[in-house]
């Protein structure tokens, strides 16, 4: 269940949230993300939900200041046995590689914990990659290329918009 307590802590109550959760380092290509929320229609309840630390995530929090993004939260790493109260707080879970071919082979664990948690995924992640295969054999999410805002945006709130699809995506065995 999802965590009331926390979720109003972070101001996130009557928000939808896609999650990410995990290192903000040079392979994820976050930025994208930052890119994705300026795109988001305006009566968007949609919020981005970052968790972690990493190389890049100084430079992500200040870039998201600098252009005054509302709809991105950033929460520092926290320890293992509280991660589930993050995943918690998610409508759909982010799994976010950047472009390259180097990732056509990365399973990132995230996409395991998600599923754990039955939630729906967003795959953002170099076409062809083995994630992606993954998350479409199993009709557990939605897979837009890396490097594509727009593309995320439109997953975010086309999940957002439908709960219907969002119920046929949370796969519980």
């Amino acid at each position: 269940p999802k965590n009331l307590k926390l979720a109003a802590a972070l101001e996130l109550d009557g928000y939808f949230i896609v999650g990410y959760i995990g290192t903000h380092g040079m392979a994820h290509g976050l930025s994208n993300v930052l890119d994705a929320s300026d795109m988001l229609a305006p009566d968007s309840k949609t919020k981005f939900l970052l968790v972690g630390r990493g190389a890049e995530k100084e430079a992500l929090v200040s870039e998201a200041e600098r252009r005054g993004l509302d709809s991105v939260v950033f929460v520092s790493a926290q320890t293992k046995d509280q991660i589930q109260d993050y995943w918690s707080l998610c409508d759909v879970a982010l799994v976010h590689l950047k472009d390259s071919p180097t990732f056509k082979t990365v399973i990132p664990s995230k996409t395991f914990e998600a599923m754990a948690m039955a939630l729906p995924l967003i795959i953002v992640a170099p076409k062809g990659g083995e994630v992606r295969r993954i998350v479409d054999e199993g009709g557990v999410g939605i897979c837009v290329d890396a490097g594509d805002p727009a593309a995320l945006a439109r997953a975010a709130m086309e999940l957002e918009s439908d709960p219907v699809r969002r119920g046929l995506l949370q796969r519980t065995s």
